[in-house]
C-alpha cells in the first residue's frame, strides 16, 4: 500500500494489519524527525530478553528523537515505540540504532547476511583486516566488550575477512569466547548480532584456521 506522507500520528493510527513495507520505511525514515518522550527512565528487557528503552509519541512531547538515538548508540539499548498499546508500533535494536547513526538509516540499503559459521576453502584468497572506526566504531566496541563481560568473557577478538572484497564477515575468535562447542555457535552469533546492523554477517572461527585476530 502506497501512502501519501500523512502525519506521524496517523500514519501511527493505521491498523497493524494493514501495515506493509511502504509503512515501515516511512515510519523509519520518519521517527528521527519527532518528538517524543521516555516513559519509563530504565530501559526493560523486551520478550526476546533485550534491553529496551520505552519511549512514547504524543503532540505534547518535547524530547528530540533524534538526540534520544544519539544517548541509547553510546549505551547498548534498544527502543520501544509506545509499548503502552496492545503491541508497540516499532522496536528498533542496537544495531538498527547504531547503523542510523552510522549511515543516517536504521537498515541500510544493503542485503542481510548469513550469520554463522565461516567453512574456508582450501586456497581461498582471504582479505583480512581491522574493523575501521567506521565499520565498528570505539563506542560500539565498548558496548560489545560490556555484552561479553556480562557473559564472563574477558578478551574477545575479532577480525573481518573477506573472499571478494565486496561482502564481509565480522569474525570472533572461538579460542577468545572460551572454546563454546560449535553447537552452540549459531545462537552466539546471533546474539551478537542484536548488537550490529542487519547487513553485517558475524561469525565464530578459531584462530587456527586464520591469523590476524586482534582484541577486540
Amino acid at each position: 500500500m502506497a501512502y501519501a506522507n500523512p502525519p506521524f500520528q496517523d500514519l501511527l493510527s493505521i491498523p497493524v494489519d494493514q501495515r506493509d513495507a511502504d509503512w515501515e520505511a516511512l515510519v523509519l525514515r520518519e521517527f528521527p524527525k519527532q518528538n517524543i518522550f521516555v516513559s519509563h527512565p530504565d530501559p526493560k528487557p523486551g520478550p526476546d530478553g533485550w534491553p529496551y528503552l520505552q519511549v512514547e509519541t504524543s503532540p505534547e512531547a518535547d524530547e528530540p528523537a533524534v538526540r534520544v538515538l544519539d544517548w541509547l548508540s553510546t549505551r547498548g539499548i534498544g527502543l520501544a515505540l509506545n509499548p503502552q498499546k496492545e503491541a508497540p508500533d516499532f522496536i528498533l535494536t542496537y544495531g538498527m540504532i547504531l547503523n542510523y547513526r552510522l549511515r543516517g538509516a536504521f537498515v541500510s540499503n544493503a542485503p542481510e547476511r548469513k550469520t554463522g559459521e565461516v567453512r574456508l576453502q582450501p586456497g581461498a584468497q582471504i582479505l583480512t583486516g581491522s574493523p575501521s572506526e567506521s565499520y565498528l566504531p570505539k563506542f560500539a566496541r565498548d558496548v560489545l566488550k560490556q555484552f561479553f563481560l556480562d557473559q564472563g568473557v574477558y578478551a574477545p577478538k575479532v577480525l573481518l575477512i573477506s573472499e571478494d572484497r565486496k561482502n564481509f564477515d565480522l569474525c570472533f575468535s572461538n579460542e577468545s569466547l572460551g572454546q563454546p562447542p560449535t553447537g552452540e555457535h549459531m545462537g552466539i552469533a546471533e546474539a551478537i548480532s542484536w548488537f550490529l546492523p542487519s547487513h553485517y554477517a558475524v561469525a565464530i572461527i578459531s584462530e587456527k584456521a586464520i591469523d590476524g585476530f586482534e582484541p577486540l
